[in-house]
């Protein structure tokens, strides 16, 4: 498109292929530079986050209904308006210049004329913005927090209004990082200085060990200190399932659903590198990933193997952790993205399969060994349910306190299962549970 809007352009390139075919794919951004990208992914998840809001306000400024354009024109839209009510630092006669431009160059000179006439109307009424008032609260919700109405009708019958109020806005927040620290390659202390060399803020986590929350991940890609390994992007709830699975030096552990890698590559140095923890995953494109990542931080000891968990044939491991695939309602914050790809027939479909990999998973499991089942879930079908459907079926397997791995305040089930909100814990939302296995 143009040459000096570089991260607009993609970004609306991403959007309209994502309204398109549900597709979101950020590989078109690749030739950009590190912070023209770290610029498409916020564009991008932000416009995701107040996707609702932003669709309420177009409807009412434009001509035509939002549900007559077409998927350019809607996106071009939502860029301008995102830039001009929540990004600062461009003037509003900035972002609409180059908004019209990018809709000129898009969908030819009268698109441009109508985007010109919407966000000039909407700079001339900036300080009095209407607000949704639908008599159906649901919707009225639902557009007011940029969530869908099947999620937002159970949150609030499962928690309430005012709770499920808050943990809408945690996921409309830009949300926090954590990275945990390679402990094989520097110690701590000098990882903090290296930190404070770069002017990076981080808040070390009472949580977990090695664990630092930052703002932004990217310092850490341009000093190439994730290249490196010595250190990697992980939600400190993400690593609940490696801690509570305690695999030692020596044994044989199965990671399985394993990619991008980062609780196999947690196992492995638990391990200290001594045994062998099997990664498995159905996307050969994502194990390319966790080889990548694996290679970087030096855990030697894991092996890859692509293959379908239901159709594996392996001998008995001393521990195995399912991080199921799962609908991701923990992190949305992160993936705002899914909010809008997720629907209740993509939940039962979610939850059918989980039931089959539990199944599946929970028989890898030597008799004496350990059987972790995560999600990064906030629903019930996935996650409690889940386990006592399996624990019916399978009575040689036993829940596990988690009471000596894990923070008081993260524990559901008298401390048999872990439950993370984002509204609650400042972190993803993240379940799961230790059983082992008794005959």
């Amino acid at each position: 498109m143009e040459t000096e809007l570089t991260a607009r352009s993609v970004s609306l390139q991403i959007l309209v292929e994502f309204d398109t075919n549900t597709n979101l794919d950020y590989s078109i951004s690749d030739e950009l530079e590190p912070r023209e990208r770290a610029q498409v992914r916020e564009y991008v998840q932000n416009i995701f986050r107040r996707r609702s809001y932003l669709d309420f306000l177009i409807d009412h400024f434009a001509s035509i209904s939002i549900e007559e354009m077409k998927a350019p024109l809607k996106n071009i839209l939502r860029l301008g308006m995102y830039e001009m009510l929540f990004m600062d630092g461009t003037p509003d006669y900035a972002t609409i210049n180059e908004t019209v431009e990018i809709a000129k160059m898009t969908a030819g000179s009268k698109t441009g004329d109508l985007v010109n006439a919407i966000l000039r109307n909407v700079q001339r009424d900036v300080n009095t913005l209407p607000k949704p008032d639908y008599p159906d609260r649901t919707k009225l919700v639902a557009t007011t927090f940029s969530h869908p109405e099947w999620m937002v009708q159970r949150w609030v019958e499962r928690f309430g209004e005012r709770e499920a109020f808050q943990l809408m806005q945690a996921n409309n927040q830009r949300p926090h990082f954590y990275v945990r620290v390679n402990t094989q390659k520097t110690k701590p202390e000098n990882f903090e200085l290296r930190l404070n060399k770069m002017g990076v803020t981080f808040e070390a986590s009472d949580w977990l060990p090695y664990f630092y929350k930052v703002d932004s991940v990217q310092p850490f890609i341009e000093k190439g200190l994730l290249r490196k390994g010595f250190c990697q992007v992980q939600d400190i709830a993400a690593g609940f399932a490696p801690t509570i699975l305690e695999a030692k030096p020596g044994e044989s552990v199965y990671d399985l659903c394993a990619a991008p890698g980062t609780k196999s590559i947690m196992i492995s140095e638990m391990m200290e590198g001594e045994g062998s923890v099997l990664a498995v995953d159905i996307s050969s494109k994502r194990l390319e990933l966790l080889a990548e990542n694996a290679l970087n931080f030096g855990a030697e000891n894991i092996k890859i193997r692509q293959g379908d968990v239901k159709e594996l044939a392996l001998p008995l491991a001393d521990a195995v952790l399912l991080d199921a695939p799962c609908t991701g309602t923990g992190v949305l914050s992160k993936r705002a993205d899914l909010r809008w790809r997720r629907d209740l027939e993509g939940l039962a479909n979610a939850a059918a399969l989980q039931e089959e990999l539990i199944e599946e998973a929970g028989n890898m499991v030597k008799r004496g060994g350990r059987f972790v089942y995560s999600t990064c879930s906030l629903e019930p079908e996935e996650n409690m349910e889940q386990v006592n459907k399996f624990l019916e079926k399978y009575p040689n397997f036993e829940l596990q306190s988690l009471e000596d791995y894990l923070p008081e305040e993260a524990l559901i089930e008298d401390g048999k299962a872990y439950q993370t909100f984002p509204h609650k814990h400042g972190t993803d939302g993240h379940f799961g549970v230790l059983m082992v296995r008794t005959t």
